[in-house]
């Protein structure tokens, strides 16, 4: 039985996925999983695409290789975080909490404009941002009361997230302990 859970920090490109999962990490002592690391570290990309200015994922490569000996076995554990951009890549029953990032769309343009994203790359970001399309996903993926979604506008917001994290793994931790009594 695990004693800490396992969260997932999804959002598009700029909302501040990294900085959240970064201090959350460091509050808490949780492993943090970027999967955009992991995923450079076993090669599990195909090709460049010149136009979106990334690398393209394989997903059979880089579904076996996340899988296999570094996620699995981390999210059943328990006491991590996954920072990535998607969340229905992932079973049900590893995860405890999805935070869906959400960020004021004319913000997100300007961050997303800074990193000198592509014309096509920025609008499909903006798309998906605007649309919900990663919330629709973790809504359509995983069960209504584990998902949550914040807004990350500015730094206040991502401390006053992190903090909320921080007490949601406090009050999990002490329903399951509560529970093994």
């Amino acid at each position: 039985m695990r004693t800490s859970p396992t969260l997932i920090v999804t959002g598009t490109p700029g909302v501040g996925k990294t900085s959240h999962c970064e201090l959350l990490a460091q509050a808490t002592e949780f492993k943090l999983l970027s999967i955009n690391q992991i995923v450079k570290d076993r090669g599990c990309q195909d090709e460049w695409d010149d136009e979106l200015q990334s690398w393209i994922v394989n997903d059979d490569k880089a579904s076996s290789s996340l899988f296999e000996d570094t996620i699995e076995d981390e999210a059943e554990r328990g006491g991590c975080i996954i920072d990535w951009h998607a969340c229905d890549l992932f079973p049900r029953s590893w995860i405890d909490l999805v935070v869906v990032l959400r960020t004021n769309p004319t913000l997100l343009y300007d961050r997303l404009v800074a990193r000198s994203y592509s014309e096509k790359k920025l609008q499909e970001n903006m798309d998906s941002e605007i649309m919900e399309v990663l919330l629709e996903e973790a809504r359509n993926s995983y069960d209504a009361e584990i998902v949550i979604e914040l807004q990350s506008d500015n730094a206040e917001d991502i401390e006053n997230n992190v903090e909320r994290m921080e007490a949601w793994i406090e009050h999990w931790k002490s329903n399951v302990s509560t529970n093994d009594t």
